[in-house]
């Protein structure tokens, strides 16, 4: 990237909120784990953190509410869902956070949390880490006694002091936060036990991971999912989490599996399988493809894991949600394979010269669409069996094949009698096979194409000028 280009970047962050920023390093953070677009990551992040460095520098500002809302809630991190994104166990709304935060400041505990405000306040500004955290601890501990004594039993109308808290999202989520606060410890030698990345998950890494579960309070069935949630995110293949449940279980059988408190796990599996589900039909849908082949190994392979390693009857709520997930991927990537071949047609088709107007031009975006479409069902080729497309993939890929090869050669052979007035739109035509054979038969047949219809088109202008 050129210098400009990094400038107009960093002048663009930091014009962004700091919310933003720091939510922008999380995901670009996560993203580097995870070991995609690195490139990209590395110089993102570069960028924002010498911004965050120098306005942290150039404007030192006093402490502010939203600074203590962050160390109380920065526990939850790992489990906060964005809006709109469905949640299952183990995952906290983040947008729950701002009303349970205005709740504790103006009826759980209004007391504690300007006496810890005005403890931040009073903070130097340096070699404060170790007082910030023994802050953050102190601010967790009396927000979930808080929480525990609304959500816990008791006399008197609760109802109307939880509709305070926010609306029955929010409250669906008070109790887990309480929860996750409360053994926010615990959750901290779990994080230290865990390897970082966890690109295997066979039986030593199960062993590791079991010895490290083996925390009394994250053993419950509140705690279980979030513990399980911190496994997950260091997993290479998250699906593999189930074969937690299958070795406390002993058998593959889904009854035992589900008898056991792990079970859970087989349930946010499946979930995290439908939530990659509807990111691709979503990507598909607005004509993103850079991430559908990523999308598509993970389903593919989830999906198959959870077939051949779990014994799922097709009659159990597990077996069905397994399949209902078949049929939507099936379905979403189907259509969408099903428009390819018109759209190639509508290109490459050979019209007449006089059904030409003057000065048609063929839409280079229109051919990248569709370059990236046949690409698209060329991926679907390597995962079509496991996702119930295996007929219409191999169908679309062959027609697709016959009718490029065909039409490429007729393109090329049209370019040595084509009149001056259409000889544009001819090159542009045969431009656009090109392209596309490239993606079909690899670049030595594009190659060869190419010479083809350069000695094509100066074989036509030699012979004019010879007559």
């Amino acid at each position: 990237m050129s210098q400009t280009s990094i400038e107009r970047l960093r002048e663009y962050l930091a014009q962004l909120p700091p919310q933003a920023q720091a939510l922008l390093m999380r995901e670009f953070e996560r993203a580097l784990e995870r070991g995609q677009d690195t490139a990209v990551a590395t110089l993102v992040l570069e960028q924002l953190r010498k911004i965050v460095r120098k306005t942290e520098a150039d404007e030192a500002p006093p402490p502010r509410t939203d600074d203590l809302s962050r160390l109380l809630f920065q526990v939850l991190e790992p489990f906060l869902v964005e809006n709109g994104a469905p949640t299952r166990v183990g995952q906290i709304r983040r947008s729950s956070l701002p009303p349970i935060w205005q709740w504790l400041g103006r009826d759980g505990a209004p007391d504690k949390v300007n006496e810890f405000e005005a403890a931040l306040a009073r903070m130097p500004a340096t070699d404060s880490s170790g007082q910030v955290e023994a802050l953050a601890l102190k601010l967790q501990a009396v927000a979930a006694d808080a929480i525990f004594e609304l959500t816990g039993p008791g006399g008197g109308d609760k109802s109307r002091a939880l509709a305070r808290v926010g609306p029955p999202n929010v409250i669906e989520d008070l109790y887990s936060i309480g929860a996750v606060l409360a053994v926010r410890e615990a959750l901290g030698t779990l994080n230290e036990k865990l390897p970082r990345f966890l690109r295997a998950f066979g039986d030593p890494q199960i062993t590791s991971v079991t010895a490290a579960l083996n925390i009394p309070v994250l053993q419950t069935p509140q705690m279980l999912p979030f513990a399980l949630s911190v496994v997950v995110q260091r997993m290479t293949a998250p699906w593999q989490i189930i074969r937690l449940a299958i070795k406390i279980a002993a058998s593959d059988d889904e009854i035992r599996v589900a008898a056991t408190p792990y079970g859970v796990a087989v349930t946010m599996a499946l979930h995290d399988l439908a939530r990659v589900a509807a990111n691709l039909r979503m990507d598909i849908k607005r004509g993103h493809f850079e991430t559908v082949a990523d999308n598509l190994k993970a389903l593919h392979d989830g999906v198959r894991g959870l077939r051949t390693e779990l014994d799922l009857r097709n009659d159990s709520a597990w077996g069905k949600q397994l399949t209902s997930i078949r049929a939507d991927i099936s379905n979403a990537l189907q259509s969408e394979i099903d428009s390819v071949p018109g759209r190639v047609r509508r290109i490459l088709r050979q019209r007449a010269e006089k059904d030409i107007p003057p000065g048609a031009r063929i839409d280079s975006t229109e051919v990248e669409e569709t370059v990236a479409l046949i690409d698209f069902v060329a991926t679907c080729r390597n995962y079509a069996s496991e996702l119930a497309i295996n007929e219409v993939t191999l169908r679309t890929y062959s027609d697709l094949q016959q009718y490029v090869e065909r039409s490429t050669e007729q393109l090329v052979q049209s370019l040595r009698a084509a009149d001056h007035k259409v000889r544009t739109y001819r090159q542009q035509q045969v431009q656009a096979a090109i392209r596309f054979c490239q993606v079909l038969f690899g670049d030595d047949y594009a190659s060869l194409m190419s010479r083809a219809a350069e000695n094509a088109a100066t074989g036509e202008r030699k012979s004019t000028r010879a007559s």
